[in-house]
């Protein structure tokens, strides 16, 4: 797909280039990739003239339930198809399942590829459980994704945590460097503890990308396995301005949702595997314990067709890439307005994903949901993500000129509005702590998890060993994780993110009036 490999840009503007042998897509393999396999075969077997005796029980559509028909049509039935002959097994793929996976593994430049219909998560549960026995160390940063979390109850493993630079005024953390992570292998060394892996969240959900090579080449001297979740970053690889894919920067494992900046069907993605310090067989063992044993031919499709998408058209992100840097460009001269860029870290992060647009209007005295809320309910603009200080927007294939105009006018109206009303101020700093940075853990999440549990006021938390895991959805964040005290920090974060009306994820009481504690 790309002559050169860019490599992590100093800015998002700014791309450093320069010649690779080889972990790029080759032209040849864009001509060989311009079909999609699977896609063949489930049109293929859905004209066949046969009388069906087996699953799903709606009998290729003759007994779809008719609202859920009049939806999403008819024919969708008709390609909802189990494990036939000639459609492959997933778990032992010897067919067009397999000539699929190889496909994606040549475009998306690794050394093998599994499809996933469990999402991302179960890409990260695969690959903790795949390189970290019970009792081995797990390094990860502290703004992980709550699926690492569930990762370590299944696997048993110990977190490490890195604290990432946390930016109060935005509400946002950052990415993790190699020094971070040379420093915490280091101590564990000295204390006899076993590293079974490094795990980086890049980039994060805001586009901020870690030196996944400097990480990698911290962690490969000692034979430490690297696994990226690279969730927000699957299309990195196909466009020059983009930031370096972690597989490009030598990562063993990195798992990709296609579905979200790529065109594939929800809940589908992909993990990809470079190099030899993992065992590709135990990757497979692990997928097979953790997907479902019915999967949707309809998601494995759609990953074979965004792959084919993306071969046919080396020019796909050309008119997003552009549309997205104009937009931040008019968004920033905005009175009141700021756009997340490297600039509001310290810490020397290499790149910043250009297709996400973070902005703030703190300057004018609204938070991000009161911003959020004024979007959507004056401009119908509908964000993708919303915080306690900024929004963010996702720029995507499917992004057309006249929605970032939109959006651009909508922010000038909210800033006409309140300018006036409020006046400009100098950006007022987030009166809410970190919640990521003052922890104590007292159990393992494993640990945590399997014990019984009380619940409690939310109030009277307050010093007790957290039981179930709580995150603000998204980003998916956890703000406590089984086995760490409540602290007053988590606490006042949490109430005032309920008090926003933020849902959360993993609480057994959805509003967050109690919590359930450990007894211990």
């Amino acid at each position: 797909m790309r002559h050169v490999v860019v490599q992590c840009a100093t800015s998002w503007d700014t791309p450093r280039t320069s010649t690779t042998n080889g972990s790029h897509a080759e032209p040849s393999a864009v001509v060989k990739a311009g079909t999609a396999p699977l896609i063949q075969a489930l049109k293929s077997t859905a004209n066949q003239d046969v009388s069906c005796f087996h699953f799903p029980g709606h009998n290729r559509g003759k007994a779809s339930p008719p609202s859920l028909s009049e939806l999403i049509g008819s024919r969708t039935f008709l390609h909802d198809l189990p494990e036939l002959p000639e459609l492959d097994d997933l778990f032992s793929p010897k067919g067009v399942i397999l000539d699929a996976q190889k496909r994606a593994a040549e475009l998306f430049g690794s050394f093998k590829t599994w499809f996933l219909v469990n999402g991302s998560t179960c890409g990260i549960q695969a690959s903790v459980m795949a390189t970290c026995s019970p009792g081995d160390y797990l390094i990860i940063p502290r703004n992980c994704h709550i699926s690492v979390i569930s990762a370590l109850v299944l696997s048993g493993a110990v977190p490490k945590y890195i604290v990432p630079e946390y930016n109060s005024g935005w509400d946002i953390a950052g990415g993790i460097t190699p020094s971070q992570v040379d420093k915490v292998v280091k101590e564990l060394e000295e204390d006899r503890k076993k590293v079974g892996a490094v795990l980086v969240t890049s980039p994060t959900y805001h586009g901020i990308c870690s030196n996944i090579q400097g990480i990698v080449n911290v962690c490969h001297l000692r034979g430490i396995p690297v696994i990226v979740d690279e969730a927000h970053g699957a299309h990195f690889r196909f466009h020059r301005n983009f930031p370096s894919s972690a597989t490009e920067q030598g990562a063993d494992l990195v798992v990709q949702s296609t579905h979200k900046v790529l065109c594939s069907l929800t809940q589908s993605s992909m993990l990809h595997m470079a190099g030899d310090l993992v065992d590709a067989d135990k990757v497979s063992q692990c997928l097979q314990l953790l997907q479902s044993s019915s999967p949707s031919y309809l998601l494995l499709s759609s990953l074979d067709a965004a792959r084919a998408q993306l071969s046919e058209n080396a020019e796909s992100f050309d008119e997003p890439v552009s549309m997205a840097l104009e937009t931040k460009h008019q968004l920033r001269i905005i009175p009141g307005i700021s756009v997340l860029d490297l600039s509001s870290f310290l810490s020397d992060f290499p790149a910043i994903d250009p297709l996400r647009i973070t902005l703030s209007a703190s300057d004018l005295q609204l938070s991000g949901y009161e911003a959020d809320d004024f979007l959507a309910e004056e401009h119908q603009i509908v964000s993708e993500l919303v915080g306690t200080q900024a929004v963010t927007f996702a720029v995507n294939l499917g992004t057309r000129r006249h929605d970032v105009q939109r959006l651009v006018h909508s922010v000038k109206h909210l800033s006409e509005k309140y300018f006036s009303e409020n006046g400009s101020s100098s950006r007022k700093e987030n009166p809410a702590s970190s919640p990521l940075d003052k922890f104590s853990i007292k159990l393992t999440p494993r640990e945590a998890f399997f014990l019984k549990k009380r619940r409690v006021s939310i109030e009277d938390s307050l010093g007790e060993i957290c039981g179930e895991l709580i995150c603000p959805y998204p980003p998916g964040i956890p703000v406590l994780i089984p086995g760490e005290i409540v602290t007053q920090d988590s606490l006042s974060y949490l109430m005032d993110v309920r008090d926003n009306g933020i849902a959360t994820s993993g609480a057994a009481d959805g509003e967050l009036k109690s919590i359930m504690v450990c007894n211990v």
